[in-house]
C-alpha cells in the first residue's frame, strides 16, 4: 500500500507542476509561493484558533499542521519546502519532515517565520496566502489569473487525491456506524458524537467540518450543531451530517435513521433513498449539475405526493416553489481538499461563473460534470417550520395536507449523502462502497 501511495503521489504532483507551470505562464511569474498560513489569535486572548493549513499548500503535500512554513516552485526547478520547526516548549514542534513525499522537494528547516520569509525568492511571484498587505516584506497578491486557472484544475482529481478520499470516506463510514449503534441506544446528541469521534480516531478541530449530529426535530435544522447533552424522552430520529479527513483530503456523508416502531417516517426515509441513488447513477460525463439539482425536485415532488403530503403535479410543485420549501438547500457540491470545494460554478480556466437557476440560491454547483470531478449527492426532505409557514399564505395552500405534515414535524427531516466520482463510465460512489466494507 505504501509502495502504491508513493507511486500515485510522485504522479500527482508532477500534475500538480504542470499546472502551475501553466498558471505561471498565463498570468506572466516567475515563481509560485505558497503559504501554509499561521493560526488565528482569539480577540483578547493569547490562545488560537485550531490551524487549518491554506488548501493550496495541502494540494502539494500531505502536511496539515506546519504553520508558517511554505513552498517555493519555479519551473523546471525542484520545490522547496520552507519547514518551520520552532524551539518551543510550549507546544508539540512539528516532527522532521519523513514520508514517501520528501525526496521530491529540496528542505529548508527553520526555526521561524521571518526565518522561512528570508528564504523565499523575490522577483515576479504569485504570493497564494491569506489576504494581509505583507508577510514580513512578501507581497501577498493572490493573483485571480494564476487562482483561477489551478482552481479549474483541481476540479479533476488524481488517482492519488482519489484514493486519499477513499480512506476518508472508509474513516467516515465506520465512524457513522458507530453514531447509528449509539443512536440504537438511546444515547443523547453529545453522547453520540463522542462515540463518532472515537470511532473516527479524530478530533473535532482534524475533522472537514462540525458534524451535525440531530435527534427528532433537530433534524429540521439544517446545520444543526448544538449537541444536546440530555437525550430526549423518545428516541424518533436521527440525522447525521459528519465527515472525516485523509492527508488533508475529506469526506462528507450524511445519513437519516428511524428509531424502532416508526414505520412512516422509515417508508419516507427509503423513498429519499431510492430517489437518492437515482441521482447517484447520474453522475455522467456530460450531466449539467443544475439540470440534475431541478430534476431532484421533481422526483421530490413524486415522493411528497406518494406519501400523501402534496396533492399536486410535479411541475406545479417545482415551480410554485413548493419543492422549494421541503428541500431549500442545493443538491450538492464539489468536494476534495475542501468539504465545499472550489470552481463549482467557474466557466472555465480562466475564470468566469455560471449561474444559478431562478429560484435556486444555495445550489453550489452549476458545471457540466466532467470524468475526474467528485461531487456530493445529498437531496434532503425537511418539515422547517419557518418555510412551512410561509406556503400556508399561497393560494396553493389547501393542496398541501397539512394534518400529514403535521405528522411529520417532530421528525424533523431527512438527508442522505454519498461522495461521488465521474468517470468515463459508471460513477464510483465512495460512501457506499466505504459503507459496504464497515458492513
Amino acid at each position: 500500500m505504501n509502495d502504491r501511495i508513493a507511486l500515485l503521489y510522485a504522479q500527482h504532483l508532477a500534475t500538480v507542476r504542470a499546472h502551475a507551470d501553466q498558471a505561471l505562464a498565463l498570468a506572466g511569474f516567475d515563481h509560485l509561493l505558497i503559504a501554509a498560513g499561521t493560526p488565528l489569535r482569539k480577540f483578547l486572548d493569547d490562545q488560537d484558533y485550531p490551524f487549518v493549513a491554506n488548501p493550496h499548500f495541502r494540494h502539494w503535500l500531505p502536511l496539515a499542521d506546519v504553520p508558517g512554513s511554505w513552498i517555493a516552485y519555479a519551473p523546471g526547478r525542484k520545490p522547496t519546502l520552507i519547514f518551520v520547526q520552532p524551539s518551543d516548549y510550549w507546544h508539540v514542534v512539528p516532527e522532521a519532515p519523513s514520508g514517501y513525499w520528501v525526496e521530491h522537494f529540496d528542505i529548508v528547516v527553520v526555526r521561524n517565520v521571518s526565518e522561512a520569509v528570508a528564504h523565499l525568492p523575490r522577483g515576479r511571484c504569485a504570493v497564494i496566502a491569506p489576504a494581509c498587505p505583507t508577510i514580513d516584506g512578501v507581497t501577498v497578491n493572490n493573483p485571480q489569473a494564476v487562482i483561477d486557472c489551478l482552481h479549474w484544475q483541481r476540479s479533476f482529481k488524481t488517482p492519488y487525491e482519489l484514493e486519499r478520499m477513499r480512506d476518508a470516506s472508509r474513516i467516515g463510514t465506520r465512524a457513522h456506524a458507530a453514531a447509528e449503534a449509539a443512536f440504537r441506544a438511546g444515547e443523547s446528541e453529545f453522547g453520540i458524537h463522542m462515540a463518532y469521534l472515537a470511532a473516527a480516531r479524530q478530533t473535532d478541530a482534524e475533522l472537514p467540518y462540525t458534524s451535525i449530529v440531530g435527534l427528532n426535530q433537530h433534524g429540521a435544522v439544517l446545520h444543526y450543531m448544538h449537541l444536546d447533552r440530555t437525550p430526549p424522552a423518545e428516541h424518533r430520529s436521527f440525522l447525521i451530517d459528519a465527515g472525516a479527513s485523509s492527508a488533508g483530503y475529506a469526506s462528507d456523508i450524511t445519513r437519516t435513521y428511524a428509531a424502532s416502531g416508526h414505520g412512516e417516517f422509515q417508508a419516507l426515509i427509503d423513498s429519499m433513498d431510492a430517489a437518492q441513488r437515482g441521482f447517484v447513477a447520474k453522475v455522467r460525463a456530460g450531466q449539467n449539475y443544475a439540470d440534475l439539482h431541478i430534476h431532484a425536485h421533481h422526483v421530490l415532488a413524486d415522493i411528497l405526493r406518494e406519501h400523501g403530503l402534496i396533492r399536486m403535479t410535479a411541475e406545479g410543485a417545482v415551480e410554485s416553489g413548493v419543492t422549494s420549501a421541503f428541500f431549500p438547500h442545493g443538491l450538492g457540491h464539489s468536494i476534495g481538499l475542501q468539504v465545499h470545494d472550489v470552481a463549482g460554478f467557474q466557466r472555465d480556466e480562466n475564470g468566469g461563473s455560471i449561474a444559478r437557476p431562478e429560484g435556486h440560491p444555495y445550489l453550489r454547483m452549476t458545471r457540466v460534470l466532467e470524468p475526474g470531478m467528485v461531487v456530493t449527492i445529498e437531496p434532503g426532505l425537511y418539515f422547517i417550520d419557518m418555510l412551512l409557514q410561509e406556503l400556508k399564505d399561497k393560494p396553493f395552500a389547501s393542496d398541501i395536507d397539512w394534518a400529514r405534515v403535521d405528522a411529520f414535524r417532530p421528525y424533523g427531516g431527512i438527508r442522505i449523502e454519498d461522495d461521488v466520482v465521474c468517470t468515463e463510465s459508471a460513477p464510483e460512489n465512495l460512501t457506499r462502497d466505504a459503507f459496504a466494507l464497515t458492513d
